[in-house]
């Protein structure tokens, strides 16, 4: 069962990696990350350890500043060598680093990431199982909990280009979702 996820990410990803850990979220799986402004009372070599130690898989952001980057790398050889599941989101044109080259990665074009965001859920719901979506209503702005969509559902919706449905519990007004990132759409 995955419930907890490290992102692997450099600082110049910061934007990216915030916009995967809210889709994770979305579908109620944590995400840790060494970078995220959180525990200050660890030095980041203990956040890294605890981050990836404590996740049931590792998604390294892996993009043009970030298959450079020195901290991703020893992340992913942290993973690699904790036998972690990890599945690399990279950035179209990028090769993988080494110890992950033999590994599916899923591509992502600039332009396109929230259509990889909703290639990688897939693929986790694939793997375990998604019961529950967290929604924020963009009317009264109250958080609530539904069932998740099922998977055909969101495949309809994404074939025919069209938003999911769904009621706010506390004010009842339709609320329309990215079916890719469970996001509400304005």
């Amino acid at each position: 069962m995955i419930t907890k996820i490290y992102i692997s990410h450099c600082e110049q990803d910061e934007l990216l990696a915030r916009e995967l850990a809210r889709t994770l979220w979305a579908v109620e799986i944590e995400s840790y990350s060494s970078l995220y402004r959180k525990a200050r009372i660890l030095s980041l070599a203990e956040r890294i350890r605890f981050g990836v130690r404590q996740s049931d898989c590792v998604i390294p952001l892996i993009t043009q500043d970030g298959v450079s980057s020195p901290e991703v790398n020893q992340e992913i050889g942290l993973a690699a060598g904790l036998n972690q599941l990890i599945i690399p989101l990279v950035e179209s044109g990028i090769e993988l680093p080494v110890l992950i080259r033999h590994l599916q990665p899923v591509i992502f074009y600039p332009d396109t990431y929230e259509d990889a965001l909703g290639k990688l859920i897939q693929g986790i719901r694939q793997l375990t199982k998604l019961d529950w979506l967290k929604i924020k209503c963009p009317y009264c702005g109250e958080e609530m909990t539904q069932y998740i969509s099922p998977e055909e559902e969101v495949d309809k919706a994404l074939l025919a280009g069209k938003h999911l449905e769904t009621i706010c519990s506390y004010c009842q007004r339709n609320i329309y979702l990215d079916p890719r990132t469970f996001r509400p759409v304005p």
